[in-house]
């Protein structure tokens, strides 16, 4: 669970555009509906599901994901199809579920920096934090 700081709200007819402050990084959340707690100053907690969060290692090149966070390989679990890789970025881990044959070609290891790639479309509010 990512729990990051609502910092602008841009919407134009249903569209939505929401950035958030996380750990000095902004993310990027786009939303065709916006519940009227969601204002800017305001704590969320963001969900996103592990199959959507997408790893890349020695990357170079610019990519239209909104969602790019340098984290470190904290965990592999390699299954017969899937392998499920745990991210720190800074105290917060992620899970990524990716193919077992892209977590071995990718020749992925414990300790490695890799970049989390997360699309704007793929981000959501699961809850509005009074805090």
């Amino acid at each position: 669970m990512i729990k990051a700081t609502i910092k602008d709200i841009q919407n134009i007819d249903n569209l939505n555009i929401v950035k958030f402050d996380f750990y000095d990084t902004t993310l990027t959340m786009m939303s065709l509906e916006l519940n009227d707690s969601v204002r800017v100053g305001t704590k969320a907690k963001l969900a996103i599901k592990p199959t959507h969060v997408a790893v890349a290692k020695n990357l170079s090149g610019e990519l239209s994901y909104s969602n790019q966070l340098k984290a470190k390989v904290t965990s592999i679990e390699n299954g017969k199809l899937l392998s499920s890789i745990k991210l720190k970025y800074f105290d917060t881990i992620i899970e990524s579920i990716i193919t077992s044959s892209s977590s071995k070609r990718m020749n992925l290891h414990v300790k490695d920096d890799v970049i989390v790639l997360i699309k704007a479309s793929e981000l959501s509010i699961s809850e509005i934090c009074d805090d």
